[in-house]
């Protein structure tokens, strides 16, 4: 057999299945569309779900793909073999109701032992053990020997996932030979061992299943297959794992260059240069795809895999930023099968190197957090730090588990690990929450799921807003679908042909009305159902409307017109961002409608004032242009070739719309737009601030709207010229010298409130305990923050002298501050062990040093028993 290389395999699979009648298609984005059951796509058929439920048309019976793929159920294990991964490529031929079981099982013997040239005698199918069909098509039809056909009980040999599309598999294991396996006499397929490697997996989804183990036959039968590009590479190249096939190999090399490190002489050096390896491929894709590191959701898996990568740098000994360099080799392995990491790769670096520059601030903040926990359990006479805490360092700080073991114990203490997993679940819990209930596609049920699949919508409303002879195809309410809806319901209204633009891409889609002979709906929202229905969804304002109807369909074409100014001022606003900011800038999000307009972008640091005002100029000089605004239809090449530019993971088509804005904007885009950049009239910013871990959002105004807020703002100055009696060319004076008088009046005001402060001290003072020669004092005042109880009690110790303060303030949540001076610390005193046993109290937390600290509380009615807490824990850490 020869050694195929990665690249060449995924060719040849996918070339072998197109002479096979199937229709090859890109992988899909790493983010899942319409499906709340997924961070991340982990399997070749999770973008494919809408056609194997029938709910969409494919556009072709058969499919094949090599589909990207990440699965972190086991993050912790990436590393520490050969075997675990997070990003992998699945090579799948899909059947929607044409072949099934025959065809599929053939096939997938031919490529192996013809295309490839696998050894016939080392390939092992395995099937489940009631499925006699598939037995007997591998014995008798295909000529494998029974005694080397093997069945498996339903955990191994049968795919269901809750209620929805199941049915058996048949696996084809490989046997790499004697040096892999275990030795065992009774090694054999489904050992646990490296020798016999399951290369290939045929799903045959016949039955709906009802997720209680009841079963009915699927009158489309589909089949669905599954291979792991990587690891049939591992059998091909005859390599020990992953990392040691070509084009994985080559990342690893990378690793070693930048570390000076060898592979395979040391372990634990080959834990971390796998590891880097295996999350840089993830990091890559994930950011080719638009994911950003953030704390919640797919960002969260991105950022920890990029920080392990990171700190796995560190145990290396690399002492600089080095994640780029591993992605250029990333992007040099993989970039001709998937031309969005080249197109991407400046953005994918600025991504990667702020996320790990933010990280290594991160580390040293958390080196500084734990050592300040290390004090405060050394002063409590503890030696175990518990879940709450470590946990806080974990996903707050992003700090490393294992370095946070590490350093604990070399300080003689440990970590309460069953804690800090009941707090990881409880993350996990609130994430699933999070992502809603949903059904076996991942999206809501609702009564749009049982329209007829083969409903669909033409839209026609690029060329007109007016469509005089549509008909009624479907109609329902909120809970069914209906054949006839009265006045005063609510309708959504499904046609064949429409002028109304349904909401996508971000931009709101239109309203207006629908006219039959018997009835007038006002359309209130046009929605996208799934498999290419338009939805009109509003109210029967007149008679009734009946399914088969002729009706006339009427945009509201003033709507329409603002919300196209909105639209093609984005298009103008991220072109002039790029100018001023970078060609790192790529689109995030967007929202449009008739009132006004947000952009969301990657860029990360807060744009500057002159930037903002930049960037606001370039627009308004575009539109003064009066650039004429031009949509062309083309294949997804001749677009790329426009230098087109296309947003991350949006489904594209064999032919797109690219919107042009004279020479200077060149988009792919379904949305409505303008004739001319002039017809937007002006466009003004209104803000600019983050939203979350590198990226930024800016709302503006254009048309009318625009010229409403110019016109507020004029009343507004207006006003305040009057208010101050100054004209229009002197009123930023008089508004200084106000401020300026305003600022001495604080002066004096702060000034007098430290007088009666230290004076309430000196009152105060009178109540304080003593212990030895220290001295404890409680105070609770209702209406401090916290800036006015660090200065009460800096004025309470200098009148007490060697002393503990234990303040709080707060009507609605407590704060709690501890102060204690060096005297009281080198008797024991730690202000971070009394505070937090006071705010235990009230329900709260915190900590700090043992010299300051503060915390807070929820319940404030019991302040007093939280401060007589305090007052004991120092008491007691003072030897009373």
């Amino acid at each position: 057999m020869k050694k195929y290389g990665v690249n060449e395999l995924r060719e040849m699979y996918l070339s072998f299945f197109e002479s096979k009648g199937h229709l090859r298609m890109k992988s899909f984005s790493l983010v899942p569309q319409n499906d709340k059951s997924l961070l991340l796509i982990n399997a070749g058929m999770a973008p494919l779900k809408p056609y194997f439920t029938g709910q969409e048309i494919p556009p072709r019976k058969r499919v094949t793909t090599c589909q990207k793929c990440i699965r972190t159920g086991d993050i912790e294990n990436v590393g520490k073999d050969g075997r675990h991964a997070t990003f992998f490529e699945m090579l799948g031929n899909f059947s929607f109701g044409d072949y099934f079981k025959h065809e599929a099982l053939e096939w997938s013997w031919e490529f192996l032992t013809k295309v490839v040239g696998m050894d016939p005698e080392r390939l092992y199918p395995s099937v489940y053990l009631e499925d006699d069909e598939a037995y007997r098509i591998w014995n008798e039809e295909i000529g494998v020997p029974k005694e080397r056909i093997y069945k498996f009980g339903k955990e191994d040999n049968f795919w269901e996932h809750g209620a929805g599309p199941c049915g058996p598999c048949s696996e084809i294991y490989y046997d790499r030979g004697e040096k892999y396996g275990c030795g065992k006499p009774d090694c054999q397929p489904g050992c646990d061992c490296d020798r016999f490697v399951e290369i290939w997996n045929n799903v045959f989804t016949q039955f709906e299943g009802d997720g209680e183990g009841g079963y009915t036959e699927l009158s489309q039968k589909n089949i669905d297959t599954g291979m792991g590009l990587e690891r049939l590479a591992v059998a091909c190249q005859d390599v020990d794992s992953i990392f040691d096939i070509d084009t994985v190999r080559a990342i690893r090399d990378k690793v070693c260059e930048i570390s000076g490190k060898t592979y395979q002489q040391n372990q634990k050096d080959d834990i971390s240069i796998r590891i880097i390896t295996e999350h840089a491929r993830s990091i890559t894709f994930m950011a080719s795809d638009g994911i950003l590191p953030s704390n919640e959701g797919r960002g969260y898996v991105m950022r920890r895999l990029l920080r392990r990568a990171a700190r796995h740098g560190r145990l290396l000994g690399i002492d600089h930023p080095f994640l780029t360099q591993v992605a250029e080799s990333v992007i040099e392995s993989s970039g001709d099968a998937y031309p969005e990491l080249r197109e991407k790769q400046e953005y994918i670096s600025k991504v990667l190197s702020s996320e790990e520059a933010k990280f290594y601030q991160t580390l040293d903040q958390g080196l500084q957090i734990l050592q300040s926990y290390i004090e405060e359990l050394k002063a409590e006479n503890a030696s175990v730090l518990d879940g709450e805490r470590s946990f806080k360092l974990y996903d707050t700080y992003g700090f490393p588990t294992d370095l946070t073991e590490e350093i604990l114990e070399e300080a003689g203490m440990s970590m309460d690990m069953d804690a800090f997993k009941a707090q990881m679940e409880i993350q996990r819990s609130r994430a699933r929450a999070a992502r809603g209930t949903s059904n076996y596609m991942g999206a809501e049920e609702t009564v749009y799921n049982q329209l007829d699949a083969t409903l669909t919508t033409t839209f026609d409303g690029y060329v007109t807003l007016e469509k005089s002879d549509a008909v009624i195809l479907a109609l329902t309410d909120n809970e069914e679908v209906r054949q006839q809806v009265p006045e005063g319901c609510e309708v959504t209204v499904f046609t064949d042909v429409t002028p109304f633009y349904a909401t996508m891409g971000g931009q709101v889609g239109d309203i207006g009305t629908i006219l039959t002979e018997t009835g007038e709906v006002k359309v209130e929202e046009t929605l996208h159902a799934i498999g290419d229905k338009t939805g009109h969804r509003g109210i029967v304002t007149k008679g009734f409307l009946e399914v088969g109807q002729k009706a006339v369909m009427k945009v509201d074409v003033q709507n329409r017109l603002a919300t196209a100014r909105n639209h093609s001022a984005t298009h103008l606003l991220q072109k002039a961002l790029r100018e001023v900011l970078g060609t790192h800038v790529e689109q995030a999000g967007s929202y449009v409608d008739a009132n006004r307009l947000r952009f969301d972008f990657s860029h990360f640091q807060a744009m500057t004032k002159e930037e903002i005002a930049r960037v606001e100029e370039r627009v308004n000089e575009k539109i003064l242009e009066a650039l004429p605004i031009r949509t062309d239809v083309m294949s997804m090449e001749e677009a790329k070739k426009t230098g087109a530019m296309a947003l991350f993971g949006e489904k594209y088509g064999s032919e797109v719309r690219v919107v042009s804005m004279g020479d200077y904007s060149v988009e792919l885009c379904g949305g409505t737009h303008l004739q001319n950049t002039a017809q937007a009239g002006s466009f003004k910013i209104l803000s600019e601030n983050g939203v979350a871990a590198g990226v930024r959002r800016i709302e503006a105004l254009t048309g009318t709207g625009a010229l409403a807020w110019y016109r507020q703002n004029e009343e507004i100055l207006s006003q305040v010229e009057e208010n101050l009696k100054a004209r229009r060319d002197t009123v930023l004076d008089a508004s200084k010298n106000l401020l300026g008088q305003l600022k001495e009046t604080q002066k004096e005001l702060e000034s007098l409130k430290d007088q009666m402060a230290a004076g309430a001290a000196a009152e105060l003072t009178r109540n304080a305990e003593t212990v030895g020669d220290i001295k404890i004092l409680t105070v609770y005042d209702a209406d401090a923050d916290a800036e006015s109880l660090k200065k009460l009690g800096d004025s309470l110790k200098d009148q007490l002298g060697e002393s503990v303060v234990i303040l709080a303030g707060g009507k609605e949540k407590l704060l709690f501050v501890a102060m204690a001076t060096n005297g009281a610390v080198k008797a024991g005193a730690h202000a971070g062990g009394i505070v937090r046993e006071a705010a235990k109290i009230c329900g709260g937390g915190g900590g700090g040093r043992p010299n300051m600290a503060q915390a807070g509380g929820r319940d404030v009615s019991k302040v007093s028993e939280a401060l007589e807490a305090g007052k004991n824990t120092a008491k007691s850490q003072l030897g009373a």
